[in-house]
């Protein structure tokens, strides 16, 4: 049987806000499947794809300028 989606309108903040309570969620969903909840590990596997689906659908925001830290330049830090 095919679900009913309703849209919801949703700020940018709010979905930030969101975003952060699903990872702080998971990470508590974490800790429970590593002692042996087998429902914990389910409902962080949902929250996990949910997570997975708000990035795929964040609109991409358009890069400043560049500075002299990304790129090439910034990969002289991680040898450093």
């Amino acid at each position: 049987m095919l679900e009913k989606q309703k849209k919801i309108k949703v700020s940018s903040e709010q979905l930030a806000v969101i975003e952060a309570a699903l990872h702080t969620q998971s990470k508590i969903l974490d800790v429970q499947a590593e002692a042996g909840g087998a429902a914990a590990r389910l409902r962080r596997n949902e929250i996990k794809r949910l997570l997975a689906q708000l990035s795929q659908q964040k609109p991409v925001e358009p890069k400043a300028t560049r500075n002299c830290a990304t790129g090439w330049f910034g990969m002289r830090r991680i040898f450093d």
